[in-house]
């Protein structure tokens, strides 16, 4: 759905749709229904429209009944509303985003109870030092600068000292 055009049929359609599931119809199968999205292809011709039910296994079978015997009326209600030439078929399908996320939050609550187990076992001591930053190295107290001679202080340069002169 690159088109513009396309993504604000799809916005419109979603609009409509549910508009009229709140409004117009008076199904009593008809459950606590969310338009989750919905997807136009390239032509117009077909629109999928993806919605969640609030409830059970039931609840979502009596809703998706309800949504197939009122799909005429709410097609017609999209075409007089978008006043298109040609009115997209729609089709309802069930969203599969709460059950996905549903098992993803069943996964990062056992990572916790693995994470929180792995923590009690570790304690609260330090694998290293406590500080484990390098301190830039101190003279000792006793030995002052004017003690070192001038090999101590040249040793690591590499040069010989016919390369110093």
């Amino acid at each position: 759905m690159a088109n513009p055009r396309v993504r604000k049929i799809a916005d419109r359609i979603q609009v409509i749709v549910a508009e009229m599931l709140e409004r117009r119809i008076k199904d009593p199968r008809l459950g606590f229904v969310t338009i989750t999205d919905v997807r136009v292809t390239g032509d117009s011709q077909q629109a999928s429209v993806f919605y969640t039910v609030l409830g059970a296994d039931e609840e979502l079978a009596n809703t998706a009944a309800a949504l197939e015997s009122a799909k005429g009326v709410i097609r017609s209600e999209v075409a007089k509303q978008l006043g298109m030439r040609i009115v997209p078929s729609l089709t309802f399908i069930p969203d599969a985003l709460p059950e996905s996320a549903r098992a993803l939050d069943e996964v990062l609550a056992r990572a916790k109870e693995i994470d929180d187990a792995v923590a009690a076992q570790r304690g609260s001591a330090y694998a290293g030092d406590a500080d484990p930053y390098k301190k830039p190295r101190e003279l000792d107290d006793d030995l002052d600068e004017d003690d070192l001679d001038e090999d101590d202080l040249d040793e690591d340069d590499g040069l010989d000292e016919d390369d110093r002169a």
